[in-house]
């Protein structure tokens, strides 16, 4: 077996855990490697894009979104991914910095693999795509002033739901324990195929969350009578203005993300132990 360790060094104890892991795979006589931008003992190196294609797992250590980065790219490959959390909450993460010796289920294949939809979003202006994204977690609609409420239309099918709101979001069933829930969505269990659509601050008593199957695909335009900015946001990372003539067009990825579960921790366990007392924030 090939591994590829992904680190985010910016985490806390991240460094410590890369040094640990690398003694451990080496006495499962595991080839293991970094990225050639890092140095640790008892690796090889390479740059990361031959990462992807050279391991047969790839294990991040990070947070959610050190997780989310790696899943996305390692899907294009359809290698799974193994996240040890170095971050705050880690509901993707699937062991702690002091569960490493269960890495040994790696050697003898005593693991599961968890396949997580994503989705697709594309984006048109006057009739013509000019990008395309994919989202483990979510897609939002916001403007870029606080407290500024913009119109929006979501369209499945010939029909449109319309919200005056802070924003919209669209989230996998992954990304329904992120900004989904903080905005009072539904979580969802990680492994059924449909999509949420939901408002933020809604201006109105009657909007509601709404939970759609995967085969739609949900239309989105947005615009401010204000001339508010408004943004598209994948997976946290801003990527393009919505200007009054931009259509988005979210849709069931044919990608899915894979990752690994080495212990018997389901995730309704993980949802109770993130939640109690507030302990891991």
């Amino acid at each position: 077996m090939i591994v590829a360790v992904l680190p985010n060094l910016d985490k806390h104890g991240s460094s410590d855990v890369v040094e640990r892991l690398g003694v451990l795979l080496k006495q499962l006589e595991i080839e293991a490697y970094l990225p050639d931008s890092i140095c640790a003992a008892d690796f090889s190196f390479l740059p990361e894009e031959e990462l992807y294609r050279k391991a047969d797992v790839l294990i991040t250590i990070g947070g959610d979104g050190t997780i989310i980065r790696y899943a996305k790219r390692a899907a294009q490959d359809h290698k799974p991914v193994l996240g040890i959390n170095a971050g705050r909450m880690g509901y993707l993460a699937n062991i702690e910095q002091n569960e490493l010796e269960l890495i040994t289920n790696l050697k003898t294949g005593n693991y599961v693999v968890e396949k997580r939809m994503m989705l697709s979003v594309r984006v048109a202006e006057n009739g013509r795509q000019v990008g395309e994204y994919t989202a483990l977690n979510d897609a939002v609609i916001t403007s870029g002033c606080i407290a500024r409420i913009i119109d929006i239309a979501a369209g499945v099918g010939k029909d449109f739901i319309h919200y005056r709101a802070d924003g919209l979001i669209l989230s996998t069933p992954t990304g329904s324990t992120a900004y989904s829930m903080s905005a009072g969505g539904p979580i969802i269990d990680p492994l059924t195929q449909n999509m949420c659509i939901t408002p933020i601050c809604s201006h109105s008593l009657s909007a509601k969350p709404i939970l759609l199957g995967a085969e739609n695909t949900v239309r989105v335009k947005a615009y401010s009578k204000k001339r508010t900015d408004i943004y598209l946001t994948v997976d946290g990372r801003r990527v393009c203005p919505v200007r009054p003539y931009t259509e988005i067009y979210v849709r069931r990825s044919p990608l899915y993300a894979q990752l690994i579960r080495l212990n018997d921790r389901s995730f309704y366990n993980t949802l109770s132990t993130k939640f109690k007392d507030g302990s891991n924030m």
